[in-house]
């Protein structure tokens, strides 16, 4: 080797590295010979550190004068709050929620006492103690999990998960930006090294199936790999939340991941614990839009929900609809009154004629600050209130149903539904009053509620108002001349063509384009099937109804 040429050793490499840390923690822009020191007392095993040794000097206190000198602050005199920058890598990577719930930032969570109680039994076991909280979406996973953030900090927690912090982990932030091999390894087993050594810190992972292939490449291995021998050895606490297909499409195929983890499902609350729910929730969202919700809004925002919005759940699906609610009042009444706008805009033009018109003006003026000072006034003196009628609207708006349909009386409409009919369907008074009186036998609650609403066949000949009468039946059910689903029954003639109700099956084509009849029904649930010409099809396809007919539910091939 030439001059200059001498490669570092890998000990002198690790002393600069720690030097450009230490000149990092404190604010330098430069790397000096102080930095080195530093990197040399904290490398503790070169030869500058056994020179000290052997002289008899402290090395924690040259490193406390050192930073002293510097003007920093040594590592044992940091106060107890600043204890979380002994974790740099998992507070760039994470949000502490025990935080968050000191300062007051996280929604109350209102019951789901069994399934925190479960959560803290199993992180108190001493190997496999990581649960994973499996729901649909929607059911509060993660609002369990600062639940127990909450309880932590309010002391309300047995003794062993005192002074714990719960961090989530965001796998899109470690993943993000690693651009060169190896890098997403390094933060991850930077992360986990931080929580071994801490031996204080739980780690909340939301979406935990996205732990499977994150950070996977050719030749890499991804988290899900990394994770399993700590959490096996219990060295790192994990808490994951997922849904159920989720849990089974990636978590389950992997037994040697799933056996560190203890299952915990968290089911959907009942309409009862729903309501119990947000109105613990209430005063949050009154703050925020600046309205009062009644009572009867936040019975109406579950039962209407629970209702129309069958495929989502509870109590995620109430909140959106209350929190939608709130923000239409606040907004309606934060418009400026059409009187109120029009009297300025006369302004601007009397404003710009001859000067004549002054004193017309300044009269203008004196009736516009009256209108302002009485909009302000009735604006601050009255708190806009959401309704059950708002939350009607907002429900319709978000599924389709028509304001009407869920406003009017049930009762008022069901009485005058002969009389309605019997104007649009002339001579068929028989017919009317069979579909009039097992409509109104069903609305009133003698019926099976997993059996559709009514079943009918219409016999007669061409043109006596078959078709017409279920059209009818439509409008009045539903107040939408739309809601009539017509399929042709005699394009079903053949065997094979019963596919096209419901989808072809796996493995042939157009296998995820649906079926005619599900399809319709899933973009328009709140309307009347009409199968037209029913005596033409194949026999098959009545053995694909009668599913329909008995139960009201349809399976499709997706």
């Amino acid at each position: 080797l030439t001059i200059g040429e001498i490669p570092f050793t890998p000990k002198a490499k690790r002393v600069l590295e720690l030097s450009i840390d230490e000149a990092r923690q404190l604010g330098h822009n430069y790397v000096g010979t102080e930095h080195l020191l530093l990197g040399l007392i904290r490398e503790g095993e070169g030869v500058a550190a056994r020179v000290l040794l052997e002289l008899g000097v402290d090395r924690k206190k040259v490193r406390e004068e050192t930073l002293r000198l510097l003007g920093g602050t040594p590592a044992s005199s940091r106060p107890a709050d600043e204890e979380k920058a002994d974790t740099p890598a998992l507070n760039q990577f994470g949000r502490d929620l025990t935080q968050l719930a000191r300062e007051g930032k996280l929604d109350p969570i209102i019951g789901r006492e069994n399934e925190i109680e479960r959560v803290i039994q199993v992180l108190s076991r001493r190997k496999k103690n990581n649960p994973v909280l499996i729901g649909e979406p929607g059911v509060g996973k993660t609002a369990i999990a600062e639940g127990l953030a909450m309880k932590i900090v309010e002391g309300k927690i047995p003794e062993t998960l005192l002074d714990r912090r719960i961090v989530t982990l965001d796998l899109a932030a470690v993943v993000a930006g690693t651009k060169y091999r190896g890098q997403f390894e390094e933060r991850l087993k930077a992360v986990m090294n931080e929580i071994r050594e801490s031996k204080d810190t739980i780690v909340f992972i939301d979406e935990l199936h996205t732990i499977v292939g994150a950070g996977g490449a050719e030749g890499a291995i991804d988290a899900s790999n990394m994770l399993k021998p700590a959490l096996a050895r219990g060295e790192l606490q994990c808490i994951g939340a997922t849904t159920l297909d989720e849990f089974r499409k990636y978590i389950e195929k992997d037994g040697a991941l799933e056996r560190r983890f203890q299952p915990i499902m968290v089911e959907p609350p009942s309409p009862e614990e729903a309501i119990l729910i947000i109105r613990g929730l209430r005063d949050k969202y009154e703050a925020h839009h600046g309205v009062k919700f009644t009572d009867e809004a936040i019975v109406a925002s579950v039962m209407l929900s629970d209702r129309y919005m069958s495929s989502r759940f509870l109590p995620d699906k109430a909140i959106d609809v209350l929190d939608e609610s709130g923000a239409r009042s606040r907004l309606s009444m934060s418009v400026v009154p059409p009187d109120l706008r029009a009297m300025e805009k006369k302004i601007e033009e009397l404003a710009k004629e001859a000067a004549s018109f002054r004193d017309k003006e300044k009269d203008m003026r004196k009736q516009l600050a009256k209108l302002k000072r009485e909009w302000q006034e009735s604006k601050t003196m009255k708190t806009p209130t959401v309704d059950a009628e708002d939350i009607a609207v907002v429900i319709s708006k978000m599924t389709g149903v028509p304001a009407s349909r869920l406003e009017e009386s049930e009762s008022t409409k069901l009485l005058r539904m002969e009389d309605e009919m019997k104007k649009k369907i002339i001579g068929q008074d028989e017919a009317v009053a069979a579909v009039a009186k097992a409509v109104r036998r069903n609305r009133a609650g003698l019926r099976d509620p997993r059996r559709p609403i009514g079943s009918f066949i219409f016999l007669g000949p061409t043109g006596v108002g078959k078709t017409e009468l279920a059209r009818v039946l439509a409008q009045h059910l539903f107040d939408d001349p739309e809601a009539l689903i017509r399929i042709d029954m005699s394009e079903y003639m053949e065997k094979f063509s019963v596919s096209r109700l419901v989808g072809a099956p796996p493995g042939y084509v157009g296998y995820e384009e649906g079926g005619q009849l599900t399809e319709k029904v899933r973009r328009k649930p709140y309307s009347v099937v009409l199968l037209d010409e029913v005596e033409k099809a194949h026999p098959d396809v009545f053995n694909m109804l009668l599913q329909v007919l008995e139960d009201g539910t349809l399976t499709d091939s997706l």
